[in-house]
């Protein structure tokens, strides 16, 4: 998971709710990987087994997951430490052991959405980001794949334990609704870039976007 901080853009507004989602309806989301929960291998007061040491860069893989109607699924997560302070992104987190980044993505839309039919694609995206969550400094390399699922009922039973304090729900957003939301959501132009990835299909090569530091 790990996954946060970046600058933050507006997301259309319901809240989310705990546990399994059907992705229907209004409401119902690392940072380090864009939002307390982007890693697998998340952050703690320090390094977790298998987490790189505070100051080395984490290489991430993270998803944007599509159901037929082209919504996109997002986590809800929030600072353990403050609750109020919340944000949205999408599910991934750090490569483990051996793993490819393809492999990383795939176990961890799995653990944190319980989805594991998606079709990934190309990588559509990647981003270098810097910010502080749950007691130490993350430094994260992220790449962002797309993929695809006709599934939208989600299951929250495969979180971690830093999952489980930092996450509160998932939601499935249409391109509008993202775009209409005053909500933090990472990584920062994610409205934009969604609309554009609809509108124009998958790039040819992966997009740099702008490095995020905090």
């Amino acid at each position: 998971m790990p996954e946060r901080r970046d600058g933050g853009e507006p997301a259309g507004g319901r809240e989310a709710a705990a546990g399994d989602r059907s992705g229907a309806g209004p409401g119902d989301a690392e940072p380090p990987a864009d939002g307390p929960a982007a890693a697998s291998g998340r952050a703690g007061a320090g390094a977790a087994p298998g987490e790189p040491a505070e100051g080395t860069v984490r290489q991430v893989s993270r998803i944007v997951l599509l159901d037929p109607d082209d919504r996109i699924l997002l986590l809800h997560g929030f600072e353990p430490a403050r609750p109020t302070e919340t944000w949205w992104f999408t599910p991934g987190g750090g490569l483990e052991g051996t793993e490819s980044h393809e492999e990383a993505a795939r176990r961890e839309l799995a653990e944190e959405t319980g989805i594991t039919d998606a079709v990934l694609g190309p990588v559509l995206w990647k981003r270098r980001c810097a910010f502080p969550f749950d007691g130490r400094r993350w430094e994260q390399d992220e790449w962002y794949y797309l993929g695809r699922t006709d599934r939208t009922v989600t299951d929250l039973g495969g979180q971690t334990e830093l999952e489980r304090r930092s996450v509160s729900g998932l939601r499935w957003w249409t391109s509008e609704e993202l775009s209409a939301s005053h909500e933090t959501v990472y990584p920062t132009r994610l409205a934009e870039l969604l609309r554009m990835l609809l509108v124009e299909g998958p790039p040819n090569a992966p997009v740099l976007l702008e490095t995020e530091r905090v």
